[in-house]
Order: structure tokens, then sequence, then C-alpha cells
């Protein structure tokens, strides 16, 4: 069987805003996950879960309330994230790459569902170009951390301390201002998602480049 010794995707580097208290959290909690939850279902959890934010958002339109239902599924889809690479360690499942491959796949799918739930609660119309720019810019943050990963073996997805964990806070804390103040409120505030999450990924890719290219410089003056 081939090593796994050198890939480095399942070994994140940086610490986000949460990090330090998820890690403890996941720490205490992975033994007790059920036996009969491995770590590929756990993973492959996060379909039902954005099932689930898609219906959810769609029954909202008549009934605001049930985002409430749409952020349980986000947290949910946390948990299940959260302890699928853990369980994997634990078990020695051996599931590294595949883990990999079909985690941040999945991660792209839970976005996607994020986005096509606010596109019937907040009933855009010309917004709608707006908000496809969202899903364009936050992808790129993906592609961002994956093309790193692929020049460096270092696999970094928190910026300025902001992952995951903390974009699914914002998600709830919309959900939540949604369900206080209504959808018709909020739909302003997508322009500046859109322009503060642009610079955002602008400063991200400036100072990702930097970085792999001193790591070239670096490799080039051992080489001489």
């Amino acid at each position: 069987m081939e090593s796994c010794e050198n890939f480095a995707g399942d070994k994140k580097v940086g610490v986000s805003l949460l990090g330090n208290i998820e890690k403890k959290f996941v720490q205490k909690y992975v033994g007790r996950v059920p036996k009969f939850l491995e770590t590929y279902h756990l993973t492959v959890l996060t379909i039902p879960w954005c099932v689930g934010i898609i219906i959810f958002s769609y029954l909202a339109q008549w009934n605001i309330h049930r985002m409430w239902l749409t952020s349980l599924m986000i947290v949910m889809q946390y948990l299940t994230d959260a302890f699928d690479g853990a369980v994997g360690r634990l078990r020695n499942t051996g599931l590294i790459k595949w883990g990999y491959y079909m985690d941040h796949f999945l991660d792209y799918v839970f976005l996607c569902s994020i986005l096509i739930g606010y596109s019937f609660v907040f009933k855009f119309n010309d917004e709608f170009n707006s908000l496809f720019f969202v899903l364009a810019i936050f992808g790129a943050f993906m592609v961002n951390s994956y093309l790193s990963f692929a020049s460096t073996n270092e696999f970094k997805i928190e910026y300025l301390h902001i992952g995951p964990t903390e974009i699914r806070l914002l998600f709830i804390f919309i959900n939540t201002m949604v369900v206080a103040f209504g959808s018709t409120h909020l739909r302003w505030s997508l322009p500046w998602v859109l322009i503060f999450s642009l610079f955002g990924l602008c400063y991200v890719v400036y100072e990702t480049q930097k970085y792999i290219w001193k790591k070239d410089m670096e490799e080039k003056k051992k080489r001489e």
C-alpha cells in the first residue's frame, strides 16, 4: 500500500479564533462517537445536512421561523465535519487522501447549499447576480487553499484568524437576524459582504503568493 507519510492534507496550518477551543472539544468527545459511525459516514453526512438547508430555507418563504431548522442543519454539519478526521485518526481508518478529497469537495457543496437557501429567503431578482459573485469569491478562497497546498504541502484554511467554524457562526448569525428582522431589511447588506470578501480575497492571494515566492527563492539558494 502506498505510504501517506508525505501527504499533509490532514494536517492544517494556522489557528482560527475558535481553533483551540474547537480542538479541545473534539479531543474530549471523539471517544464518545458511536462505534457504528465511521469517519466516512460522518464525512458524507454533509450531503443530507445540505439537502436540509435547502429544503428548510425554501419552506422559510412561508414561515421565517423555519430558518432555525436551517441553522440546526449548519450545526449538525459542523459536528460531523469536526469529528470525521478525528475519528479516522483514533480508529486508524486509513482514509487520509479519500477524506481530504471528499471532505473539502463537500465543503464546497455545503457553501452552495447555503447560498441556494438564501436565494429563496431573500427572494433575489437583480441582486441574484451579487449572490453569484459571493459564491465565486468564497469559492476562490477554497481554490487558493488547495493551490497553496499543492505548492507548499501546507494546508491552510484560516485567514486573518477566520476559518470554517467562524464562517458557520456568521451564517447562523445571519439566519438569526433574518428571523428577528425579516429578510427585506437585510438585503442591503449583500453588496457590503461582496466588497469586504473581495478585499479579503485580494489580501489572502497577495500574502499567499508572497509566501510561495519566498519558498521558491529559498529552494533556489539551496540548489546553488
